[in-house]
């Protein structure tokens, strides 16, 4: 029998579910930090063998919105947990229960009562192995979640468990993606992110939640086996652009290398990069602005 189906995976800012994901697919589709806010968009993730597919929604971090930006992240998050066959609840083994976590709990419990959810533990490499029982007991007696699953997706620990007990929940469906698939993002989109991943790497703290990334162009270029792609970093005010363009360039270049590279692996091709700075100035705070940006739910 060929199972299909969508799972909605949430969790507040930096509890690994970008990674968690990436593991899944063994590709690198949404971008990693340890800042917060680092997924903006709703990304379909596919993984498929041959017991059949699951779709997963990598979404935003949930925490209260400060700016149009954030309520987007919010709506999207939100949104995702509607019409899906199962519910991924992440959280962090180190840290968890804090008021953003108790947050998502009560909408999580909401929805449980129409589809099934599984929590996710993860990092359990962080701490003894004595104290992941009595976490995972405290969330059992909430009696919300039909599994919880311990995990360390940084170090693939327990990740095709997790997988099994997936499909464990899924019915006989078709086939949504082709096998090969991986990701419904465009390769600009993922080549954006991945610019603005080395932004949030490299780039003081005030910086990077203002950070936008938009492809102009990718085209090959001429008589060469090499693919040119011309992108625009946006920042919120002009004090930032210098600090992204940094003394003499330097950072600018910094962040310019490490991307190149990155996309080189990702296209399978040379890359000519080619990057510049530009002022939209609070941009977050202007719904227009967000929605030009990419950020939509639309």
């Amino acid at each position: 029998m060929y199972k299909s189906g969508f799972v909605s995976v949430v969790g507040r800012p930096n509890v690994g579910k970008s990674t968690l994901l990436n593991q899944i697919v063994k590709e690198k589709i949404s971008i990693t930090s340890n800042k917060a806010q680092t997924t903006r968009n709703k990304i379909t993730m596919i993984y498929s063998d041959d017991r059949g597919q699951i779709a997963f929604l990598d979404t935003p971090g949930i925490q209260s919105p400060r700016n149009k930006l954030g309520d987007y992240m919010l709506e999207t998050s939100e949104s995702s947990m509607e019409g899906v066959d199962v519910i991924l609840m992440v959280v962090d083994m180190s840290d968890y229960l804090g008021r953003k976590d108790k947050m998502i709990l009560r909408e999580v419990k909401k929805q449980a009562e129409d589809v099934p959810a599984i929590l996710v533990i993860n990092k359990v490499d962080t701490v003894p192995r004595d104290e992941v029982l009595p976490i995972i007991a405290k969330f059992a007696e909430m009696d919300i979640f039909e599994e919880i699953v311990p995990v360390s997706a940084l170090k693939d620990e327990n990740v095709d468990h997790l997988i099994d007990t997936i499909f464990s929940y899924l019915e006989e469906g078709p086939k949504y993606f082709p096998d090969d698939m991986v990701t419904d993002q465009p390769e600009k989109f993922i080549i954006s992110e991945i610019i603005r991943e080395k932004g949030l790497y490299y780039l003081q703290e005030e910086v990077p939640h203002g950070l936008a990334v938009f492809v102009e162009s990718m085209r090959p270029m001429e008589g060469k086996d090499m693919i040119e792609i011309q992108a625009t970093i946006y920042v919120e005010k002009d004090s930032h652009k210098g600090i992204v363009i940094g003394k003499g360039g330097q950072m600018l270049k910094r962040i310019g290398t490490e991307a190149r590279r990155e996309i080189e692996l990702f296209l399978g091709s040379e890359v000519n990069l080619k990057l510049w700075v530009k002022v939209s100035k609070n941009w977050r705070e202007k719904a227009d602005k967000v929605k030009s940006f990419g950020y939509r739910t639309d």
